[in-house]
């Protein structure tokens, strides 16, 4: 018997690890950081290793924080340099802190290694919440769609049942469903008579009658009898395969906003290092103080660093799917929830796509009567 595929857990898991990991990895960098940071500002330092000895020290221990919380940040900025696609975030982020700490070059300048780590934690603590946010609106898709069996029933010679992939199933293969499992492949009933439960795809929230002769599409839920189907269709061109397909290409199909975004990024991320640059050696050769001119170079590249905007717009539009996809609404792309904005009516062509069809009592409102006592055998 072939047993469902245990990969798609298996990422899930991956996932909730590694963003798990990510998470602590931030608290003890945020913990180390608070120590070190008390032990300069008290003068612990000083006091343990005197002057200059001290500079070099408070350099040492913030560079532990820094790595630990940073070195996704650096890794990324390298590896995309050598890919020719240096300017973006991470490399913005990069040339600012690590100038930051190379300011202990420069003997007549204030050390700024603590600003420079804490530059570096606050950035990966903007972006822990935004992977919280993006992991929270991506379970709620996958809840949604949650409708791809991993199995298909098929009847032996001997009359057992045995659980094969739906890709392995060819057209004209017949086919058991069995009541409480959800239909694999596209087909038409053969044998038996059901009640089809069609709600994840249609929104029909009443159960639809399915005999012999009927088509059956993928995805629903067979609620009451067993049922032999014929496929008509590869598990590829199924309709649960194009509705899971439809949801994996969402994201390809971006806003107008989102497009601007992206394109503006990759103008105004050089411009930001260019004029950065400009700022730092151009004020260093017209005074002479470089250490100033520099640090005010990094602090413009901090400043200007595109995050918001790079990262709200698209996690906004992604936020709003996945709130949408918590309410049993699917939206194929940003496109067209931007296009929602600009909606003023909207018509459904049935009811049962509003309603819930489960009814139940709300409230219980009794009225004053009359007590009838009947009359004694004397009257």
């Amino acid at each position: 018997m072939t047993t469902a595929d245990p990969k798609k857990k298996k990422k899930k898991r991956k996932k909730k690890e590694s963003l798990e990991h990510k998470r602590n990895r931030i608290v003890v960098a945020l913990g180390i950081f608070a120590v070190v940071y008390a032990l300069d500002e008290f003068g612990t330092l000083t006091a343990a290793f005197g002057t200059p000895g001290d500079i070099y020290a408070s350099f040492m221990l913030f560079l532990i924080p820094f790595l630990i919380a940073g070195y996704d940040v650096l890794q990324k900025a390298f590896n995309n340099i050598r890919r020719g696609k240096a300017f973006d975030e991470s490399f913005l982020m990069a040339v600012a802190t690590i100038g930051a700490f190379a300011m202990v070059l420069f003997p007549d300048t204030d050390p700024h290694m603590a600003e420079g780590a804490a530059v570096m934690l606050f950035y990966q603590v903007g972006e822990l919440f935004q992977a919280y946010a993006v992991g929270k609106s991506r379970k709620s898709i996958s809840a949604m769609m949650d409708i791809a069996p991993d199995y298909a029933n098929v009847e032996q010679p001997d009359g057992s049942l045995e659980q094969v992939f739906p890709d392995d199933i060819a057209v004209g293969t017949v086919i058991v469903v069995k009541p409480g499992e959800r239909v694999p492949i596209d087909g038409v009933i053969v044998e038996g008579e059901t009640q089809l439960d069609t709600a994840a795809l249609t929104g029909e929230s009443v159960p639809r009658p399915a005999k012999t002769g009927d088509d059956i599409i993928s995805g629903c839920i067979n609620m009451t009898g067993l049922i032999h189907v014929r496929t008509t269709k590869p598990f590829g061109e199924s309709t649960v395969a194009r509705v899971l397909e439809l949801v994996e290409n969402a994201s390809e199909k971006k806003a107008r906003t989102e497009n601007f975004i992206t394109r503006f990024a990759r103008i105004y991320t050089p411009a930001v290092t260019g004029a950065a640059a400009v700022l730092a050696l151009g004020g260093g050769l017209v005074t002479g103080a470089w250490s100033d001119w520099i640090l005010r170079g990094l602090t413009f590249l901090v400043v200007s660093c595109p995050c918001a905007l790079v990262i709200s717009v698209p996690l906004s539009f992604f936020g709003g799917i996945g709130g949408a996809s918590k309410l049993g609404v699917l939206i194929k792309g940003s496109n067209y929830l931007e296009t929602l904005a600009d909606v003023d009516t909207v018509v459904f062509d049935k009811t049962g796509t509003l309603t819930n069809g489960t009814f139940s009592v709300v409230a219980v409102h009794p009225e004053a009567c009359l007590l009838y006592t009947s009359p004694s055998p004397r009257d």
